[in-house]
Formats: C-alpha cells, sequence, structure tokens
C-alpha cells in the first residue's frame, strides 16, 4: 500500500516547500514546466524532444521568465531530464522503486500490480500529485509523489537510485513536493492544522539525514512484525456469542467490513476518515484479492471484528487490517482472529506471516502481537514537517 497507509496503519508497502517559490508555476500546462527545467538544466534540443514530444509551439521549447529559470537552474542537476509521469513510465518507475528495495532490504517487494492501482487511485493524479527524473540514457532515477487526507494531513514520498545520489536530485523532489503541499492548504478547512508527513527505513540513513535537514522531525515509528509458522498454530477460542465466518460466505457485508474498518481504526494514531472509494479500490481491486482470508468475527449479525489477509506469494501471508471494534474489545476477539488467520495460512502452506503496527499503538496492540508469538522484523520512522498551525483533525490519543 501507499505511503499514508503506512503512517496511518503501519501496514504493508506492496501497498499518498515551506516558503514555496511560485505556487502559480505548478498551475502551469506540465509541458511548460517541463520544457523550461530542461532548457534550465541545459539539456540539447534533440533531448528535449526525445522525452516530451513536439512543442505546443511548434519544435521550440517553452521558456520560464529569468527568475524562475534562475530557480531551477539552482536545484535540478545537469544532465536529468525531469518531467510529470504517465503510465507509459509505469514499468521504468517500478525497476527505480526496486533498486531501492534491494539495496535496502536485500529483495524487491513492490509489484507491477501494486504500482498500477497506487497509479490508478482515485485520489492520485499523476498530472498533479508525482514527479519522475530521468538520466539522459532514459533510465528513471528518481521518482516523488504526493498524497492527502482532508488536504491537510499531506503524505509525501520519494525514491533516488542508489548510483545517482548525493547530486541535488532528493532534494530537488522533495522541494517539489513541499511546493504542490503548499496548494493543498488553501484548500484545507480554515481552522485545521496541516501537516507534512513522510518516512524513512530504519537502513535509509540517507533519506533520514534529507528530511531532518529540510526541518521535519521523527514523530513515530512503525514496526513490520513476522511470524514464523513452524508448526499449527493454536486453535482459535471464542468469547461467547461470537461466530467467524470469511467474506466469500456472504459478499454481500463487503460495504459492511468497509465500516466495521473504520469504526475499529478510528482509535488509530493518524487517522482520519477515508471514502469507500478509495478503501474498495485498495483491498477488492489487489492482484492477490481473496475473501476466502477475509475473516469476519460476527455477533448475530453485526461486525465486531475484523482480519483482512492476503497471500501475497512470495512476500508471505499478510494481515493487512486487523481491528476489533470498541464494544468487543478485551474479550480475547483480536486473538482469536489472528488464530484463524494463522491458521489458514498454515493450511495453505504459508508459513511466514507479516502485519504492520504502531510501534507506540494507542490500543495496546504490539503485546497482543508478541503474546501470539510475534516479532519485530524491521522498522520505519515517521517524520512531520507543520507547514500550519491548527485543530489537528487525526487521532491522536485514546480515552481509556
Amino acid at each position: 500500500m501507499r505511503l499514508n497507509k503506512i503512517i496511518q496503519q503501519g501496514v504493508s508497502t506492496n501497498g499518498r516547500p515551506q516558503g514555496s517559490p511560485l505556487p502559480y508555476m505548478l498551475m502551469r500546462s506540465v509541458e511548460e514546466y517541463s520544457r523550461a527545467t530542461l532548457v534550465a538544466a541545459r539539456i540539447p534540443d534533440e533531448k528535449v524532444k526525445e522525452h516530451l514530444g513536439p512543442s505546443t509551439e511548434g519544435n521550440k521549447p517553452t521558456y520560464l521568465g529569468e527568475w524562475e529559470k534562475n530557480m531551477i537552474k539552482e536545484t535540478l542537476p545537469r544532465g536529468f531530464v525531469l518531467r510529470r509521469p504517465t503510465m507509459d513510465d509505469l514499468q521504468a518507475a517500478l525497476e527505480l522503486i526496486q533498486t531501492c528495495e534491494i539495496e535496502r532490504e536485500g529483495k524487491p517487494e513492490t509489484t507491477l500490480d501494486s504500482m498500477r492501482l497506487w497509479w490508478q487511485s482515485p485520489d492520485f493524479s499523476l498530472a498533479t500529485d508525482s514527479w519522475i527524473v530521468f538520466s539522459l540514457e532514459g533510465k528513471a532515477v528518481g521518482l516523488a509523489t504526493v498524497e492527502q487526507r482532508q488536504h491537510a494531513r499531506i503524505f509525501i514520498g520519494g525514491d533516488v537510485h542508489p548510483d545517482y545520489r548525493r547530486r541535488g536530485i532528493g532534494t530537488h523532489l522533495l522541494n517539489l513536493n513541499e511546493q504542490r503541499a503548499q496548494q493543498h492548504v488553501a484548500e484545507a478547512a480554515a481552522d485545521v492544522r496541516v501537516s507534512l508527513l513522510s518516512w524513512a527505513d530504519e537502513k535509509s540513513t540517507a533519506a533520514q539525514h534529507l528530511l531532518e535537514q529540510h526541518g521535519y522531525n521523527k514523530i513515530r515509528s512503525f514496526w513490520r512484525m513476522k511470524i514464523e509458522l513452524n508448526e499449527a498454530p493454536p486453535a482459535p477460542k471464542w468469547a461467547d456469542g461470537i461466530t467467524v465466518q470469511t467474506l466469500a460466505d456472504n459478499p454481500d457485508l463487503f460495504r459492511a467490513v468497509f465500516e466495521a474498518d473504520e469504526d475499529a481504526f478510528k482509535d488509530h494514531w493518524g487517522f482520519v476518515p477515508g471514502t469507500f472509494e478509495d478503501w474498495a479500490h485498495w483491498t477488492s481491486k489487489r492482484e492477490n484479492y481473496d475473501p476466502s482470508l477475509w475473516f469476519l468475527a460476527m455477533d448475530g449479525n453485526e461486525i465486531a471484528a475484523i482480519s483482512l489477509c492476503e497471500d501475497e506469494k512470495e512476500q508471505g501471508g499478510w494481515v493487512h487490517s486487523l481491528g476489533v471494534r470498541r464494544q468487543w474489545r478485551r474479550k480475547g476477539i483480536g486473538e482469536a482472529l489472528l488464530y484463524q488467520s494463522f491458521g489458514e495460512f498454515y493450511k495453505r502452506g504459508i508459513h511466514e506471516v507479516y502485519l504492520g503496527v504502531d510501534a507506540a499503538s494507542l490500543t495496546g496492540a504490539t503485546r497482543l502481537y508478541e503474546r501470539v508469538g510475534m516479532h519485530v522484523h524491521r522498522r520505519a520512522d515517521t517524520y512531520e514537517k507543520e507547514i500550519r498551525a491548527g485543530r489537528e483533525i487525526s487521532t491522536q490519543s485514546v480515552e481509556p
């Protein structure tokens, strides 16, 4: 899933400038800004045409004003092409992300399907929310993205190819992300706090330093937890009146599952209500979506708790969303759902199972996961930069 899901729910990623210079520049056509960037970087005209196609004004590149051109020249390294990505760039962007994952984790995790799902999500636009950088040889070497919730929590992310770091590409992409974030400030409710959020893997020291140098503070950590199922897990023990079924047993409950998911996670740090359209896109349109792995703890006709799982093939089994609604907590239902999920994975020959969690979970979820035998596998840190003070719209605490 995407960056905002990491920060909100700590789930798998196979999973959206302070003082912005000329915000109107980003409102111009993508082609105009991209051509001006190429000119400022002193890219030969033939390379401009190769990467962007014919100009709307004949074959001449369109120039920005001298001040704007100087601003770009100072921040974009020479010899690189910056533009908005299109779906035709999907494979090139995937190769960039996988290269960064191999360097960081030893193996790729992002798939073509998850990239396509991301780039086609309802609340994300390649034309306004992303930038891609190419070398003159045509290799994608940088990618930046912006996502948001209610224009108040703005999630920014980026990758730079390991062979092209320390050249200013990451800094330039971060500045572009911040410029896009400034546009959201005007669309946010007048009284709300607006903040930028990003993340850095525990091994990504370059990303950590970049964020810190630009005024971001580390505010939270998220864990990827793992269990190795070397033997069959214990059978689940259900509280009185609770039964379990899968979504495959009752597909008409799909909308009700969304409502239960939202209700359970309203006590999660950073939660902001989402839309059914976005949730449905990120769940049911996934290549590995399997409603027989969506376990629903039922109290009569009500969904008391959920465990929404997926077989991610080479990446193991995943519990993408485990949530118990308030009135059914402290009855062992979460533990029973985990054992139900582990048992089904084990029967299918899947012996490595993962989930993501807030390391300082407001509901004490980490204690449950440790109790059933899970351990911390990786850590990612959340960084924040406030760009307007005001009323915080996301969950920050839970009443006992």
